[in-house]
C-alpha cells in the first residue's frame, strides 16, 4: 500500500468517526421545513421582481439548490466564490476566487449562503453588491450562528429560518476541513 493510499484511508476513517460521533443539531426534516418557510417569504417579497440569485460557493451550494426548486417564479442564477476559510477551521483574509458573471446593476439581488457566522465574508459581498449598483440586496441564509462575535454588529440575514448555538457545524453545505458538506442535516462534531 502506498503512503498516499494509507493517508487516504486514515482520513476516511477519521471523517467517518467524526460524523459517527457528531451531535445532530438540526435534522434534514427541520431543514426542509425551514427552506419551505424561506421560499414562501422570498416569493412574497420578490416573486414579481425578476431577481438574480447568487450562490456563495461552496457553503451556499446545497442551500441554493434546495431553495431554488421551491421558487415558482422567473429568476436568474449565478455564483460567486469568496472565502475566508480555505478548508481551515478559522477564517483569515478574504480571498476572491470567482466574481459573478451576471451584472448586478439595477437588479434585485439575493445572496444565498449556508451559514451566517461572524459575517465578515457576507459583509464584504454585500459591499461588493452595493458598489456594483444593485437595485436591492437581500440575503438568504440557512443557519444563523448565535454569538456576539459578528463582524458587523447587528448583521442579520433577511431570510433565515434556523439558529444554532456557537459550535462548529457541518452538513447541508457547511464543511469540516473540506468534508461533510453532503451530510443531510446540521451536525456538530463533539468536543468542538
Amino acid at each position: 500500500m502506498s503512503k498516499l493510499d494509507k493517508e487516504t484511508l486514515e482520513s476516511l476513517d477519521s471523517m467517518r468517526e467524526l460524523m459517527d460521533n457528531a451531535d445532530c443539531l438540526i435534522s434534514q426534516e427541520q431543514v426542509e421545513r425551514a427552506l419551505d418557510r424561506m421560499a414562501e417569504e422570498i416569493t412574497r417579497d420578490l416573486g414579481d421582481k425578476l431577481p438574480v440569485f447568487y450562490c456563495v460557493m461552496n457553503g451556499g451550494l446545497i442551500t441554493t439548490g434546495h431553495l431554488l426548486t421551491r421558487l415558482g417564479f422567473p429568476l436568474e442564477v449565478d455564483y460567486l466564490h469568496a472565502t475566508r476559510y480555505r478548508n481551515e477551521l478559522r477564517g483569515g483574509e478574504l480571498f476572491w476566487r470567482v466574481s459573478p458573471e451576471v451584472p448586478m446593476a439595477g437588479r434585485h439581488v439575493v445572496i444565498v449562503e449556508g451559514i451566517l457566522d461572524e459575517g465578515a465574508t457576507l459583509a464584504a459581498i454585500l459591499e461588493y453588491c452595493k458598489e456594483a449598483q444593485a437595485a436591492s440586496v437581500t440575503t438568504a441564509v440557512l443557519v444563523d450562528k448565535q454569538h456576539d462575535r459578528k463582524a458587523v454588529p447587528g448583521l442579520k440575514a433577511d431570510y433565515c429560518s434556523l439558529e444554532v448555538a456557537a459550535r462548529y457545524e457541518c452538513g447541508f453545505g457547511m464543511d469540516y476541513k473540506g468534508y461533510w458538506r453532503n451530510a443531510p442535516g446540521i451536525f456538530a462534531p463533539r468536543g468542538m
